[in-house]
C-alpha cells in the first residue's frame, strides 16, 4: 500500500497537530507493507518546482541544477522576506499560484507533485521537520525517505477553486496522487485526488464551528475549515478522528459520514516515559527556558539583577553552598496561550489555594503565544513580576518529562480539545493531571485524572487541593491515580494505535467506489 502523507504541519511548533504529524509519519511506514512518503506544503509560501518524478526525465537535469532548484525550495521554507522587494516578490508569486491554480480548477488539469531528494537536504529535512519531535536515531530513517513537492500553498488551493458562472459548489483542483492509494491530508484539504486514490481527512476537532468565538480571524478561519470540510464530505473522503468526541463533533455536522469515519487516538512520542529524574533540574529548565517575548518578562537593569531574581524566587541554593534545595512545588500548564485554553480561570483557582495556605506554589505555563492573548498577558503580569508564575517556550521533550514528572499536577484547564497531548504525557512521565470536565478528557484520560468544571473557580481549586493534600489517605490517592495514569497512558503509544491505522486503511481501500 502506497500512502502520501500531508507533511505541512511538521514545518510548525513542537506539540499537537505537529507533533501527530511527525509521529504518524514515522510509525505509519512499514517496508514491505505500507510504504508512506511525505507531502510537503506550505500554508500561504509558494514552493519552487522539485525535480521529475520520473528517474529517465529526473537523470537529463544536470546535478548543478538540481541542487539549485531543491536549493530554492529550502530557502522558501526557512528564509524570512525582510526586504520590501522580497515581499513585494512572493506577493507576487502567491497571486500567480492562485490564477495557475484556478485555472487548472476550471480545466480540470491536475496540480502535478515533484520530487524532494531528502538525501542531499538530511539537514533541512531533519530539523525542519523532524526534531522536535523525534530522537536522533530517527534521523537516517527520516532523511532515507521519500518526499514529495506541492508549490502551490494550500491557501492557493483554497483560494483557486472556481466560485463562478452559476456552480452551486466551489470546484478545488485535482492534486495529482495519481501511484498512491491513499493520501491523509492534515486537516480538511483543498483539493481533490484521483479516482484511484482515496483521500483520508485526519479530522482534530471542530473548534472553528463550535467555538469559533474564540479563534483568531474568526470568518476567515470558519470558511477555511468548513468550505474545504464540506468538499471533501460530497467527494467521499473518509475520515480519522482523534477522539471519538471529535467524531461526534464532525457528524453533528455531516451525519452522513458516519461509515466513513472512525477514531484513531493520537500517538504519544517515546520521549515520554516514567524514568526517575533529578528534581533539583526543574529550577534549571526554568531559568533556561523562560519566554523571552516584552511583556512576559519582569523589567531587569542588566543580566546580573534577572539571575539574582530568579535564583531568588526558585529558591535555589546559593553558591557554594553544600545543602540542595528543596524540591520546588509547582503546578504545571502546558498549551498555547489562547482563550480557549482558560489559563484565566487556573491563575483563579491558584490564587485560591495560595491563599488557603500554599504560599510557596508556584505556577510554570509552557506554551508559545496564540492570538487575544492581552487579557491573559494582564492576569499574568503581577505574578510574573514577583516570580511566582513563570512563562516557558520551546521546552525540549526531554525537559518537559521532567517538568510533568515533578509537577504537584498538570493541569488541563480547556474549555474544548480535540485530543489534548499534555495530560497523556504527564500520565506517560509519571505525574499527576487533573483536567476539565469535557467529554474528549473523560474519553482520553479515563481514571487517570481528576476532574473538575472548568468554569467554576471553586470547583477548579477543590481538585487541585485534593492533589495537594499532605497525609496518608492523599499519599495513597495519588499513588493509585500515577498507576491508573501508567495504564490508561499505554493506550496511546506507537504499538498500541498502529494495528488501529492498519485496520482502518485495510478498510477504506477495501472499499466499493459507491461508498468512497
Amino acid at each position: 500500500m502506497r500512502v502520501l502523507l500531508d507533511l505541512r504541519p511538521a514545518l510548525e511548533g513542537f506539540s499537537g497537530i505537529p507533533q501527530e504529524t511527525r509521529l504518524l509519519f514515522k510509525h505509519l511506514h512499514r517496508p514491505g507493507r505500507v510504504e508512506t512518503d511525505g507531502l510537503i506544503q506550505a500554508p500561504h509560501l509558494v514552493l519552487g518546482r522539485g525535480l521529475p518524478l520520473e528517474e529517465a526525465r529526473r537523470a537529463r537535469v544536470a546535478p548543478h541544477r538540481q541542487g539549485r532548484r531543491l536549493a530554492r525550495i529550502v530557502i522558501a521554507l526557512t528564509a524570512r522576506a525582510e526586504t520590501r522587494r522580497a515581499v513585494r516578490q512572493r506577493r507576487r508569486r502567491y497571486v500567480w499560484s492562485v490564477a495557475k491554480t484556478r485555472l487548472s480548477a476550471l480545466f480540470g488539469r491536475p496540480v502535478r507533485l515533484t520530487a524532494f531528494a531528502a538525501e542531499n537536504f538530511a539537514d533541512f529535512i531533519w530539523r525542519g521537520l523532524f526534531s522536535k519531535s523525534l530522537v536522533s536515531s530517527d534521523r537516517a530513517e527520516m532523511t532515507a525517505r521519500r518526499y514529495r513537492i506541492a508549490s502551490a500553498p494550500w491557501h492557493a488551493l483554497y483560494y483557486g477553486a472556481v466560485r463562478w458562472f452559476g456552480l452551486r459548489r466551489p470546484r478545488y483542483p485535482l492534486l495529482d496522487t495519481g501511484g498512491y492509494d491513499v493520501f491523509i491530508a492534515q486537516k480538511p484539504y483543498a483539493a481533490t485526488v484521483p479516482r484511484g486514490c482515496r483521500m483520508i481527512v485526519r479530522y482534530h476537532d471542530a473548534v472553528p464551528v463550535f467555538m469559533a468565538h474564540v479563534i483568531p480571524e474568526k470568518s476567515l478561519h470558519l470558511a477555511t475549515h468548513i468550505d474545504p470540510l464540506t468538499a471533501n464530505v460530497r467527494a467521499g473522503a473518509w475520515f480519522a478522528c482523534v477522539s471519538e468526541a471529535t467524531r461526534q463533533d464532525l457528524l453533528r455536522l455531516f451525519p452522513e459520514v458516519e461509515a466513513r469515519s472512525a477514531t484513531v487516538h493520537n500517538m504519544v512520542s517515546h520521549a515520554y516515559h516514567d524514568a526517575p529524574a533529578p528534581a533539583a533540574r526543574v529550577r534549571g529548565i526554568v531559568e533556561n527556558r523562560l519566554y523571552e517575548s516584552s511583556g512576559w518578562l519582569p523589567p531587569f537593569s542588566g543580566p546580573k539583577a534577572r539571575r539574582q531574581f530568579y535564583r531568588e524566587a526558585l529558591g535555589s541554593p546559593k553558591d557554594g553552598a553544600r545543602a540542595e534545595a528543596p524540591p520546588l512545588r509547582y503546578l504545571l500548564m502546558v498549551s498555547t496561550v489562547e482563550p480557549r485554553k482558560n489559563h484565566q480561570r487556573l491563575v483563579a483557582a491558584w490564587e485560591a489555594l495560595r491563599a488557603e495556605g500554599n504560599e510557596d506554589l508556584k505556577l510554570i505555563v509552557v506554551g508559545t503565544l496564540g492570538w487575544d492573548n492581552a487579557a491573559i498577558q494582564g492576569t499574568f503580569r503581577p505574578w510574573l513580576d514577583k516570580g511566582q508564575l513563570f512563562m516557558l517556550s520551546a521546552v525540549p521533550a526531554g525537559e518537559l518529562r521532567i517538568l510533568y514528572q515533578h509537577a504537584a499536577a498538570t493541569v488541563c484547564p480547556s474549555l474544548a480539545e480535540g485530543f489534548d497531548y499534555s495530560g497523556v504525557e504527564a500520565m506517560r512521565s509519571g505525574g499527576l493531571v487533573a483536567a476539565s470536565d469535557l467529554p474528549v478528557h473523560r474519553e482520553v484520560y479515563d481514571g487517570g485524572a481528576v476532574y473538575f468544571d472548568p468554569y467554576s473557580t471553586a470547583a477548579t481549586a477543590r481538585a487541585l487541593e485534593s492533589l495537594l493534600a499532605q497525609d496518608a489517605a492523599a499519599d495513597q490517592r495519588r499513588a493509585a491515580l500515577r498507576q491508573e495514569g501508567r495504564t490508561v497512558a499505554a493506550r496511546y503509544t506507537a504499538d498500541a494505535l498502529r494495528p488501529q491505522w492498519d485496520a482502518f486503511l485495510q478498510r477504506v481501500t477495501a472499499a466499493s467506489p459507491a461508498t468512497r
